[in-house]
């Protein structure tokens, strides 16, 4: 089922509204549609004061009364969540995109601290393997089983997936991206996200972003919400914040928040 987008003329600003079931989180005042095809640049969010919590993942998205279910159409999982702004402008970029022959799908979208703990820690005792390793029998050093673990997967607590603004789109591997149709899809994506507030936090590593996690061409971030999130964890997030799972003392050997949370392309730095 296709959403039908609207976009909204408020006073002083601009938004994109869906008509569909997912809330727009906003008063709708002295309103007019415009024509669905018309593009705008969308509005710095207004700022927000998000609790330690939820930067920390430490929270049910289900329960959360600014998050909204993603629909089928728009997600191959059964049940996924993003905050209600994020999803609305993804809705607008994937109705974007489906006209010019592109099929967005979100693969991943919020994961809070105990999905995210899950993952870690399945590395971390070498029930999934890394790179071909089983990081318990053949890595014994913890700071070098971390940093392995890192390359890919964030610690619990310093995800961006904690978050409810960030997506997988499509597929989790760069060279899906690099011929045919996923090639396609990301030169749509480096195009045009950035007319609907998404862009991408895991670019390659260079002289502008030498630390971090490596290149994620599928990984796509809302800017509006996520940049206030990093700038708010950077004040209220210590790595003494950061426990609760196996591993978790390496976090300031390794300046997890400063070379993880906080190595990202810089126009999603505060």
């Amino acid at each position: 089922m296709r959403t039908k987008v609207g976009l909204i003329i408020m006073t002083g600003f601009l938004f994109f509204h869906c008509h569909s079931d997912v809330p727009s989180r906003q008063p709708i005042m002295q309103s007019q549609t415009l024509d669905s095809g018309f593009h705008a640049e969308l509005p710095k969010a207004h700022t927000r004061d998000f609790s330690s919590d939820e930067l920390l993942g430490r929270f049910e998205p289900a329960t959360h009364p600014d998050f909204v279910k993603i629909q089928t159409t728009h997600t191959s999982k059964s049940e996924a969540y993003l905050r209600a702004d994020a999803y609305t402008a993804f809705v607008s970029m994937y109705d974007a995109a489906r006209k010019d022959g592109i099929t967005l799908t979100i693969i991943s979208a919020t994961r809070n601290f105990s999905a995210q703990k899950g993952i870690w820690e399945a590395k971390w005792n070498g029930d999934r393997l890394v790179e071909g390793k089983n990081l318990k029998t053949d890595v014994k050093d913890s700071v070098e089983r971390a940093r392995m673990i890192l390359r890919f997967s964030s610690m619990p607590g310093t995800s961006r997936h904690h978050w409810g603004t960030d997506i997988d789109i499509n597929n989790l591997e760069n060279q899906y991206f690099a011929n045919g149709k996923g090639k396609l899809e990301y030169e749509w994506l480096v195009k045009h996200a950035g007319n609907y507030g998404y862009y991408q936090p895991y670019t390659v590593k260079d002289s502008l972003r030498p630390y971090g996690y490596e290149e994620e061409k599928w990984h796509w971030s809302y800017l509006p919400l996520s940049k206030q999130m990093t700038q708010q964890y950077k004040d209220k997030i210590t790595t003494d914040s950061i426990s609760g799972f196996k591993g978790s003392g390496t976090a300031g050997l390794i300046d997890v928040i400063n070379r993880y949370v906080l190595g990202i392309h810089p126009e999603g730095l505060p």
